[in-house]
């Protein structure tokens, strides 16, 4: 029974035009499972997000507003252990707690103001995906086991299917070749044409024109925003550029 009730979701999300009629089969998913609100998405600013970020969230709309202005995207100790572990994780639980910071603490009781009390947090880790989780805030009847498994997994499957039609929508990002991916990644650290030349045994004038080859796939008119748009769309990380 319950592979059938997984496959039964599974043909919905797969049969979805769109990332807001997937959203609407999940939620009501997650209320018929005993969540009072869920949030599958991207670990972003959610009312700005990046065009690839996935964001199915349906939390009160003064709380989003909240969570904006005061930029609680880089602190939320939520997003902090959902990229930290693999495996789900209660909002109450002390392990989860245990060494969290003032300001960290205050975002979980703001958020229990909110309406968002007690949670489960389903990680959600994918190489060619921005961090993110699914959070499913537990109704006032608590939530079944069973129901919480099932949930799991529904949440996975539910942020993959919204990936692939985001990025469906997005236009092909370039793909620098592996020696511009080297160059650039130089660049960001501050190294010229010379200095390139010296470290990859290239003349200066190769480096000049791979520079000029991952500048023009950007379109763009300088070096600086050639690095930035190679960081943001991760073909370089910024861990690759720290000297």
């Amino acid at each position: 029974m319950q592979a059938r009730v997984n496959w039964a979701f599974a043909e919905i999300c797969d049969g979805a035009a769109s990332v807001a009629d997937l959203q609407a089969a999940f939620m009501r998913e997650m209320r018929a499972l005993g969540f009072s609100y869920a949030a599958c998405a991207s670990h972003v600013d959610p009312l700005k997000p990046p065009a690839e970020a996935v964001m199915m969230v349906d939390y009160p709309q003064t709380w989003l507003e909240r969570f904006s202005a005061k930029n609680y995207a880089t602190r939320d100790p939520v997003f902090r252990a959902a990229r930290q572990q693999t495996l789900p994780f209660q909002w109450s639980d002390v392990r989860f707690r245990r060494g969290l910071a003032a300001d960290q603490l205050r975002i979980l009781h703001e958020a229990a103001e909110a309406g968002l009390g007690d949670g489960i947090t389903i990680p959600i880790h994918a190489p060619d995906a921005l961090p993110a989780s699914c959070s499913l805030v537990i109704g006032p009847d608590g939530i079944d086991p069973l129901n919480a498994q099932r949930a799991t997994w529904f949440g996975v499957y539910a942020h993959e299917c919204a990936r692939r039609l985001q990025m469906a929508q997005l236009p092909a990002k370039p793909q620098l070749s592996p020696r511009e991916r080297q160059c650039v990644q130089l660049l960001g650290q501050g190294k010229d044409d010379g200095a390139m030349a010296v470290i990859l045994g290239l003349s200066e004038h190769t480096v000049h024109n791979i520079v000029r080859r991952a500048m023009n796939k950007y379109g763009v008119a300088s070096r600086v925003q050639a690095f930035v748009r190679a960081l943001k769309d991760g073909q370089i990380r910024l861990e690759d550029v720290a000297t």
